[in-house]
């Protein structure tokens, strides 16, 4: 049996990092739907309990844990890995600083990695077995559909057995 990202730890992620990043800069009158993100406004909090333990996460639009478009941000620290998993639709991710690592398959072989400097943009398809890992500070943003989790190809991997 596989261990997946409950919607109640997704939607304690929405709840912890507010419906957006901070308080956007809003124009009002026919602009009121704009929302802008200053670096300075993004309002960081530990990622859920799904992931290891060091990442931190920002939601921009929308909610994860919703049927729906979202956006949010990950920062991981130097040398952050999540062990192979899936997510049950495409992944999207977009390098903001820092350097990505995607390698396919249900083993963690770093050498069989892609590399995603800052400014790269990847995507695969629901279901495909991954992991990843960075060097240096990494931020990545991720823009998909809701619901969003995680299933670990080796249940073992879920950091949250640790606690139990």
């Amino acid at each position: 049996m596989r261990t997946s990202l409950t919607l109640s730890a997704v939607a304690a992620l929405a709840v912890l990092c507010g419906r957006g990043a901070g308080e956007p800069h809003e124009e009002k009158g026919e602009k009121a739907d704009l929302a802008v993100y200053g670096p300075k406004d993004l309002k960081w909090a530990d990622a859920p309990p799904v992931l290891p333990r060091g990442a931190q996460v920002a939601v921009l639009e929308g909610d994860p844990s919703k049927e729906g478009p979202f956006v949010m941000r990950v920062r991981m620290p130097d040398g952050y890995r999540i062990p192979p998993h899936t997510h049950p639709k495409p992944e999207r991710v977009t390098v903001i600083s820092g350097t990505f690592y995607v390698g396919m398959g249900d083993k963690f072989d770093a050498t069989k990695g892609h590399e995603m400097p800052a400014g790269a943009f990847g995507t695969w398809p629901a279901g495909m077995k991954h992991y990843v890992w960075t060097k240096g500070e990494t931020v990545i943003q991720l823009h998909g559909t809701g619901p969003w989790s995680l299933t670990y190809v080796n249940p073992d991997d879920d950091p949250r057995k640790a606690k139990e």
